[in-house]
């Protein structure tokens, strides 16, 4: 037995929606067979979701058995032998991790290099660059496009919901995670990307220019007395906004709130916390995390002042509403202060950390699952809604809404 002391700094954990499944259908396959179905959001060039609180710095150290490298080490020696050309050892070193890492067989933990690494606590923060704007997700193993953004590169020129992410400039990005089909539609503003799609079995192709996508986290609009907050993320700035607009609402007088969760794939904790505390009474349970050896138990209270309390208050959740969103859904819910419309939620209920290694590389693996007040751990599972509206492609191309009607009208 050894101590697995770290020479690295654990720096925070995460809760956030699924980014990297792996994928195995074969496009030209799947454009025969498969028919287009709803998908889980990513937004390209607005956000990438994640939530992120402060690691506990009195963990103590896990004890693990050592491992026998020894045949990665004959497999090298092979490999250098029988090669005939130049082998990178940085790079192999660097696959090997990433292998290493890849063998733990869980989708949300993965080893980053120093370049990802850098690109990913940029999208941490919001800093994405520029984008087509659109949300991209991922089902039976295709990615499509959930949505577009209005005023953006994708909209104007007619890619619509339901459609298939074939291509990008030539390249066959059809096998690849709905995370690294998002690298590829972004880039530098004012350059462009030769973008494949497929819609009805057939091919589309479409030259866009990337641009900065504005789109802040939290927006609202007014239906006779019925304040329609949206939140698209949970960023450092969602809990202030959506305080602001809580707060305006009430100052309209409006008699009711209804909360757009859909296509939120989540954000910083402390927003989530924020944004539940409106309604959550101050000092109870928002969300518990737990560990099967302990070191990473934690719980989030609501603080603050909640002004929509005695509000009658609907969210709409679809198969698109994951990890911190759904913690928000998942309180309200089980105290009884909103009705949920709409679709069942993704369920994405498990806990990493991000640990920063040695020359910039990170590792990011979960450590625990979260559960709502009610103790409920909802990975792989969802929260169902407590009225079920389902919304169509077409619909959603077509700005059809039912889901907000049914909120409407209760």
């Amino acid at each position: 037995m050894a101590n697995n002391a770290k020479s690295h700094n654990s720096t925070r954990t995460l809760y956030d929606a699924p980014m990297r499944a792996e994928r195995k259908v074969n496009l030209t396959t799947a454009i025969i067979v498969s028919a287009i179905t709803m998908a889980i959001g990513v937004i390209v060039g607005v956000n990438i979701d994640t939530i992120s609180s402060s690691v506990n710095s009195a963990l103590g150290q896990k004890t693990v058995d050592t491992v026998d490298f020894s045949p990665l080490e004959d497999l090298y020696r092979d490999l250098a032998t029988e090669f005939d050309g130049k082998l990178d050892k940085a790079k192999i070193i660097e696959e090997a991790k990433r292998g290493l890492v890849n063998g733990a067989g869980d989708k949300y933990t993965y080893y980053m290099t120093a370049a990802e690494a850098e690109e990913f606590n940029k999208e941490l923060e919001g800093d994405v660059g520029a984008g087509i704007g659109v949300e991209i997700g991922e089902r039976d193993n295709l990615v499509k496009v959930l949505r577009t953004t209005p005023d953006n590169p994708a909209r104007k020129a007619g890619i619509l919901a339901g459609d298939i992410i074939y291509k990008a400039d030539d390249e066959d990005i059809s096998n690849l995670s709905v995370e690294d089909v998002a690298k590829k539609l972004r880039g530098k503003a004012g350059t462009k990307v030769k973008l494949t799609i497929v819609r009805d079995k057939e091919e589309k192709t479409f030259e866009l220019t990337r641009e900065i996508i504005n789109n802040v986290s939290v927006y609202s609009e007014y239906r006779g007395d019925t304040a329609i907050i949206t939140i698209t993320r949970f960023d450092s700035d969602t809990g202030k906004l959506a305080r602001e607009k809580a707060q305006e609402a009430i100052d309209k007088k409006v008699s009711k709130v209804i909360v757009d969760l859909r296509n939120n794939g989540g954000g910083y904790v402390s927003a989530a916390q924020e944004v539940a505390s409106l309604w959550v009474d101050n000092g109870k349970l928002i969300v518990a995390q737990k560990s099967q050896t302990g070191l990473y138990n934690e719980k989030t209270y609501a603080k603050g002042s909640q002004i929509l309390k005695n509000m009658k208050t609907i969210v709409l959740v679809n198969g698109s509403t994951a990890s911190a969103s759904e913690i928000v859904a998942g309180a309200l819910k089980d105290y009884g202060l909103a009705k949920l419309i709409g679709e069942k939620t993704y369920g994405k209920g498990s806990v990493q950390t991000l640990d920063r290694l040695s020359g910039g590389e990170m590792l990011r693996v979960t450590v625990a699952k979260w559960y709502t007040p009610n103790d409920k751990n909802i990975n792989g599972e969802g929260i169902e809604p407590d009225k079920k509206v389902e919304r169509t492609f077409e619909q959603i191309n077509k700005e059809i809404d039912p889901q907000l009607d049914a909120a409407l009208a209760e």
